[in-house]
């Protein structure tokens, strides 16, 4: 599987992935047969990952980004199992340890048959009557998973994406009048409810309630969203913060000196200004867990050169811009403010009364 392929499949499909990027399928496919994206689609890609609480990191996109043998071959394993109502039904569905949401296959068949079905799903899915209705790439989302439970055999699965697109092919047959067997109609008839039932919800918020795995997006949003900030290795040396910033500081300021000798306590202006209106989880991990900067390095590099980096250079010429229409560091701390919508606080100082009586008199 080539690194596009697994960007796909962490999607859940080519179908799931191009939804979440407003595209044509056909563009992905492209990308999946020729094993590389475009790097006009990573930050795109990266943030529709975060949305989604799905893994995806800047050095994913490497052909060189390529897992060990035994990796590959190992199954995802289903961590976080649970039962999904619908109607009067309940259907087992998991959340994977890669954060795809699956149904296994068996568990469909039997909440589309009502449990009267024999011999295996992909039998009900070569109905003619379904081919029009089915999205080509159906075969892509079929995966097996390790249950802990099911001991020494892998069980076979779906995204739960999958499993939307065969209600929804079975529904779709049915109003078309294509459909010719009662047996057929009646799964039909089951997958129109299933379908009603996530309208609003979705199905994968619907198992993310199920599973319990919702009191875990949140973190695993965080640890995503720091793997495009920060790279495992600090990176070369480089001039970030270009000298414009250093002259708004020592304008504002009445710094004299030249910027090459520029005060220490700049340094808390950087943190403030810079770092402090980055996103603010992101800024908050970076102060609690980076090490003292060592000589040639500092701070700034622990961003990473793609997302990470771009968005930092992006907010100090922001900075840079706002410092340029001030007169002095107070009106730009009140513009960051203001057009960040933080509030300032005043406070309030009780002083000594002076001797003879009372303050003015």
């Amino acid at each position: 599987m080539n690194a596009a392929q697994k960007i796909v499949s962490r999607f859940g499909g080519q179908t799931a992935l191009a939804e979440a990027l407003h595209t044509k399928q056909s563009t992905v496919q492209y990308w999946a047969k020729h094993g590389a994206i475009p790097a006009k689609w990573h930050k795109q890609i990266v943030e529709a990952a975060v949305r989604r609480g799905i893994q995806v990191a800047p050095a994913d996109f490497s052909p060189a980004a390529e897992r060990s043998s035994s990796e590959i071959l190992k199954p995802p394993e289903a961590k976080w199992p649970g039962l999904l109502p619908v109607a009067d039904d309940e259907l087992p569905c998991y959340v994977l340890d890669d954060s795809r949401r699956v149904i296994t296959r068996t568990g469909a068949l039997n909440f589309l048959t009502g449990g009267k079905g024999g011999g295996n799903l992909e039998s009900y899915l070569r109905v003619r009557a379904l081919e029009p209705f089915l999205p080509t790439d159906l075969e892509d989302q079929f995966i097996d998973i390790t249950i802990p439970q099911v001991v020494n055999k892998n069980v076979q699965a779906m995204t739960a994406s999958a499993f939307i697109d065969i209600c929804r092919a079975y529904s779709r047959a049915r109003d078309t009048g294509a459909l010719t067997s009662e047996s057929q109609v009646a799964i039909a008839v089951r997958a129109s409810v299933l379908l009603a039932a996530f309208a609003k919800t979705g199905i994968e918020s619907a198992i993310d309630e199920a599973t319990g795995y919702q009191y875990e997006r949140a973190s695993d949003a965080l640890q995503t969203k720091l793997k495009l900030f920060l790279e495992e290795e600090m990176r070369p040396w480089e001039k970030t913060f270009p000298d414009e910033l250093w002259i708004q500081f020592g304008r504002l300021t009445r710094w004299k000196g030249p910027i090459h000798e520029r005060p220490k306590y700049w340094g808390k202006l950087v943190m403030e200004l810079v770092y402090g209106y980055l996103d603010t989880d992101v800024a908050d991990w970076l102060k609690g867990h980076a090490p003292e900067p060592k000589h040639g390095r500092n701070y700034h590099q622990w961003l990473s050169g793609q997302y990470g980096l771009r968005k930092l250079t992006e907010h100090i010429w922001m900075l840079i811009g706002l410092a340029s229409a001030c007169q002095d560091m107070p009106e730009l701390r009140r513009r960051m403010a203001e057009k960040f919508g933080r509030e300032g606080v005043q406070l309030t100082l009780y002083l000594p009364m002076p001797r003879g009586g009372r303050p003015g008199k």
